[in-house]
């Protein structure tokens, strides 16, 4: 297939678990096209090698294709030398046309990438890539947290205890330490004194924490799940700790995107390691969707839509934003509005995946524009007065301008 080139110099990368197949297309002055073809291996040594080759073969593009994740060592070695190197969507080169079998995938991505056909994928810089380490551990750990603590509540419904009726999160502090101490096996008084403040009368979680068979097998299993419970919040503290650590030079951005509603301080730290801040990089606010993959699909043919459904995008920022669409969708807000008008003709689900595409727009406008969210059904002034009020009416008072014995004014 004749292509019509657009870069002279290009480099094409093939990798591999243990090996990365290169080939360098290269036009001469006098119009005639040269072909070299190496083979690097997998190791350190190996990658350094490609990277040196590459930078004396000075080419204006290197391309590779994503494959899971043996691409980012190669992309490392590069970028140690001062290329930025392409990182294409597989997908995209097998929707070209014209590929023959016969043809190396290294010399087809080159041959694509000269004329053009290629497009480089999103890669934050290093120290943000490192971040996502940290990030998407501690999401995996949270993940093992919710199957810890739903087995711990499966276990207490075996064993007849029935606290979760009466208690809205056995996991707060109350629940918590009646629990722990149901399991110490402490007198049911002492277990009750722990109730605190809950709303159920103390006769009510007496009947609810009588068990019905608490053997030794649920007493030793509920243990360990308890000690697991609290040794892996514990762990995520840590990781949530250095990823704090990791962006303090992000904090403009960090404070901007929780004006959202529904993202909390974490949910920023997060999301901001998986998009950066930079939106630049992505251009406009529907290329982020489609990268993360929360948009509908567009699928018309003879002037009829067939499915839209989300394609597949980033995971970890499509279940970031679909928390925070879920608590939006029950905040003050909006989104809330926005939630209930959908949910009538779309249902939950379906709702909640249109709430996380506007609420990625606008993160995008956010972190764009570097401005604050203003919600246009929240009176900013009235709360800045509220949370105020008593501060002011204080120093008004201290400094003579009102009555000391002078009646507050109620705050709404």
């Amino acid at each position: 297939m004749e292509l019509t080139p657009i870069y002279k110099r290009v480099i094409g990368l093939d990798v591999h678990q243990a090996k990365i197949s290169a080939c360098a297309v290269a036009e001469q002055a006098d119009g005639t096209v040269t072909v070299e073809s190496r083979e690097f291996g997998g190791f350190k040594r190996d990658r350094r090698a490609l990277a040196e080759w590459a930078k004396s073969f000075g080419p204006d593009v290197v391309v590779m294709e994503s494959t899971g994740i043996y691409w980012k060592s190669p992309y490392a070695a590069l970028e140690s030398v001062g290329i930025a190197a392409w990182v294409v969507n597989a997908r995209h080169v097998k929707t070209v046309p014209g590929r023959k079998t016969d043809v190396a995938d290294a010399q087809w991505l080159a041959t694509l990438a000269r004329a053009g056909l290629l497009r480089a994928s999103f890669i934050p810089q290093a120290d943000i890539r490192h971040l996502r380490l940290i990030a998407r551990q501690r999401q995996k750990l949270g993940g093992m947290l919710a199957s810890e603590k739903n087995r711990l509540h499966k276990l207490l419904a075996d064993a007849g205890i029935r606290l979760n009726v009466l208690v809205s999160d056995i996991h707060g502090q109350a629940g918590r330490a009646m629990v722990k101490a149901l399991i110490a096996g402490k007198p049911i008084h002492e277990v009750l004194d722990l109730a605190g403040r809950l709303r159920a009368s103390r006769a009510e979680l007496f009947e609810a924490l009588q068990p019905e068979e608490l053997s030794r097998s649920h007493l030793f299993v509920l243990t360990e799940i308890m000690a697991h419970i609290e040794e892996l919040e514990s762990r995520m503290g840590r990781f949530e700790l250095e990823l704090l650590q990791g962006l303090s030079a992000w904090q403009p951005q960090l404070i901007l995107l929780q004006t959202i509603p529904g993202i909390d301080i974490m949910g920023a730290a997060m999301l901001l390691v998986e998009i950066s801040a930079d939106m630049h990089s992505f251009g406009s606010a529907e290329r982020l969707a489609s990268w993360v993959g929360i948009c509908p699909g567009n699928n018309e043919s003879a002037g009829k839509r067939k499915s839209g459904k989300t394609r597949k995008g980033n995971a970890w920022v499509r279940r970031l934003l679909c928390e925070f669409a879920q608590a939006a969708a029950r905040s003050r807000c909006a989104l809330k509005d926005k939630f209930a008008a959908l949910s009538i003709r779309k249902g939950h689900k379906k709702s909640i995946v249109a709430l996380a595409h506007k609420m990625l727009r606008i993160v995008f406008a956010v972190l764009k524009s570097n401005q604050p969210y203003h919600d246009r059904a929240v009176d900013y002034e009235a709360l800045s007065v509220q949370r105020n009020a008593p501060r002011w009416m204080k120093m008004l008072v201290k400094h003579g301008f009102i009555p000391a014995g002078a009646t507050p004014v109620a705050i709404a």
